[in-house]
């Protein structure tokens, strides 16, 4: 009988023992946190210290639940000098984000070429079929996908704007950086409305802040009539310094990328915060198990118009009313 029961207790004690085991391993699953999913930004141009990019794209995912430094973490990076982004890009990938989100063209090609697995969106860029970066726009395949600015009807609106702005012109000044090869359809589409216009084009390059004072040098030196700023994020990360110039040139000038709300006189193109902060759906698509190369490239659908009538004021212009009635914001 003695036996028995120490079989019996031998038993109970096997099978607690095999509970405590088979019991241990999810006690502790259930105590290990979770990841939190990090995204880094490779941004074409320098940062500023409440950059409007990196609060677009924060403002994006709070609207789907993520807040920045508790269940998600958000990584700028940025340069002005285009070849730094490679490296940008390369440590915020060894350093095993889950997601990279660009600006511009640059920035896309330097993540595409520091991984093939990390998935990247595009908050904007050139033509992605053409320079390479997606097979196709409604089947990017490979780990790219995100929204693409093809803008050559709306760069050659820009012209027509400034004609109707200052009728008499005939050398309109086009900035440009020819570091951005998302900028050569930009180009080739306002050369294309200036022959159809009849206005002489004068190229100011600039590849970074440095190169600005230079090129609004030549502009006065060749005496154009006005000035158009192709889409470049360098170009947009200093409008300030980039209106200043054309005021003291006394350049009426049209550009994209919210400038007339720094001083400008005319913009005229697509939201770019409201791209980053569409990019956000991308990201949370992704952080849920969606595969980037199955998500289609959007291209932006409104384009906005925004006159300043300060800014005009200043440069001795009058804006004419139909123009005036076809601006989404007037800024007096």
């Amino acid at each position: 009988m003695g036996a028995s029961i120490a079989r019996a207790m031998n038993r109970r004690t096997f099978v607690a023992g095999l509970g405590a085991m088979l019991a241990a391993p999810r006690a502790a699953g259930a105590q290990q946190p979770r990841k939190t999913p990090r995204v880094g930004m490779v941004l074409s141009g320098s940062l500023a210290d409440a950059d409007p990019r990196v609060a677009a794209l924060r403002q994006g995912l709070r609207e789907r639940g993520y807040v920045d430094g508790q269940n998600i973490a958000i990584e700028p990076r940025g340069s002005d000098h285009i070849p730094d982004l490679y490296e940008l890009a390369t440590k915020l990938v060894r350093s095993k984000v889950d997601v990279l989100v660009t600006q511009g063209t640059p920035g896309a090609q330097a993540a595409q070429r520091a991984t093939r697995t990390t998935p990247i969106v595009m908050a904007a860029s050139g033509d992605p079929v053409k320079l390479g970066l997606v097979a196709s726009l409604a089947r990017p395949g490979g780990n790219i996908t995100g929204q693409t600015i093809i803008g050559d009807e709306y760069i050659g609106k820009r012209l027509e704007i400034l004609r109707e702005i200052v009728p008499g012109v005939s050398r309109i000044a086009v900035l440009s950086n020819p570091a951005n090869p998302g900028l050569v359809d930009q180009m080739k589409a306002t050369e294309d409305a200036a022959r159809t216009l009849g206005i002489a084009l004068q190229r100011l390059d600039a590849r970074h802040a440095a190169e600005l004072e230079p090129a609004f040098q030549a502009a006065r030196d060749k005496r154009a009539g006005a000035l158009l700023v192709l889409d470049d994020a360098v170009f947009s990360t200093h409008r300030a310094r980039i209106v200043s110039l054309a005021a003291a040139s006394r350049l009426p000038t049209v550009y994209g990328l919210r400038s007339a709300e720094a001083g400008g006189l005319v913009s005229y193109g697509p939201n770019l915060l409201e791209m980053f902060r569409s990019a956000a759906i991308y990201v949370d698509k992704i952080l849920k198990g969606a595969k980037p190369g199955d998500l289609p490239v959007e291209q932006p659908t409104k384009f906005e118009l925004v006159i300043n009538l300060k800014t005009a004021k200043a440069l001795g212009l009058t804006i004419s009313p139909s123009l005036l009635q076809r601006a989404d914001q007037v800024i007096e």
